[in-house]
């Protein structure tokens, strides 16, 4: 069966399942409106560590260690191991899960990483190269500032433009068509049917402090191009997730897929919005960072999945191609974005 569709999309013959997945958050994700769904909230933001850098690689060890136990497995359960995170050399990822001594694929596409991982992770296994892989991605506010905008003792302004990096770790653990009907043990959790792979995006946006509109355009490239290789219209999904376009690139994108005639308004939801209280603290546009979009999947969509609440979501990380050299340079910020179409599975045909 060729599982190609049209111009950037695959929808698998032999769908894998995702069988375990775990969240790991900061302090202030803790204090917002998804504070009852993470798996694990840390009382300290370095979390026992000397550095930024070396908390980011804790959160990332923690949230495979829970995902792993959830479903019922072992490192050397694992074929491949699919990463990534925001620090130069994916810093976070190679000091964080080294001891898993699972095969690295390391990955970078800014905050649109959690989709790459799991697309990646998906086409691995749907296509038989593995019967078990992982995805893990993170983000940390200290660490991103530190590297992309100021040390944290500047105390710099920001503007309401800018959104506010989350701190936080989510990981996924998927599974073979095969193994999920030969292991009885595994219960799926949702399956990913298709995905849809981005361009990037450059529309010549320069501010680093409004990353919302460096990525949306990206973003509505990538829902346009899913919508037209499956035949499908927004209300064919019960939501159309982004990743961190936040308050300032959800009415860009909205607004730029309407010029398509396309109207996701009443299906959208950005997790960059969900994961904070605009109001009570203090984010500016809302959550960003390769953490953002993952604890937000792993914590709040997953269960609905699983539970049917919803049956089927487009789920679209974003990122922002830009490095600290780039931006000195004056060159523009480019998005991309990434599309994973996940699924309720009844548990009677698993």
């Amino acid at each position: 069966m060729n599982q190609q569709i049209g111009k950037g999309s695959l929808c698998f013959s032999e769908a894998p399942f995702i069988i375990g997945t775990a969240s790991v958050v900061g302090t202030k994700e803790g204090e917002g409106p998804l504070a009852e769904e993470f798996d694990c909230i840390g009382s300290d933001d370095k979390f026992g560590q000397d550095t930024w850098e070396a908390a980011e690689s804790s959160l990332q060890q923690e949230a495979l260690t829970l995902a792993l136990g959830k479903a019922g497995k072992k490192p050397e359960d694992m074929r491949y191991l699919f990463a990534g995170d925001l620090l130069g050399q994916l810093i976070a990822s190679s000091f964080g899960l080294k001891t898993f001594e699972i095969p690295l694929f390391g990955l970078y596409g800014a905050c649109s990483t959690c989709g790459e991982a799991l697309a990646l992770s998906s086409m691995t296994v749907a296509a038989g190269y593995a019967d078990h892989v992982a995805a893990v991605t993170s983000s940390h506010f200290a660490s991103a500032e530190k590297q992309f905008r100021f040390p944290l003792e500047y105390a710099n302004q920001r503007p309401v433009s800018a959104t506010w990096t989350v701190t936080g770790a989510g990981a996924f653990i998927l599974a073979s068509a095969k193994k999920q009907k030969d292991e009885k043990t595994e219960n799926a959790l949702a399956k990913i049917a298709g995905v849809t792979t981005g361009k990037i995006v450059d529309y010549g946006i320069k501010d680093s402090m409004n990353m919302g509109a460096a990525m949306a355009p990206a973003a509505a490239d990538l829902i346009a191009q899913n919508l037209e290789d499956f035949g499908r219209s927004p209300k064919d999904y019960d939501k159309i997730v982004t990743g961190d376009l936040g308050y300032v690139g959800q009415e860009i994108l909205i607004n730029l897929l309407q010029k398509q005639k396309i109207d996701i308004s009443k299906v959208h939801e950005d997790c960059g919005i969900l994961i904070f209280d605009k109001e009570e603290q203090d984010t500016g546009s809302g959550g960003s960072g390769c953490g953002c979009a993952a604890v937000t999947l792993s914590a709040h969509y997953l269960p609905m999945l699983e539970e049917g609440s919803l049956k089927r979501i487009l789920f679209v990380p974003t990122g922002a191609l830009l490095s600290t050299v780039s931006f000195n340079e004056g060159q523009n910020v480019p998005g991309i974005a990434h599309g994973v179409v996940l699924e309720h599975v009844d548990k009677e045909v698993q």
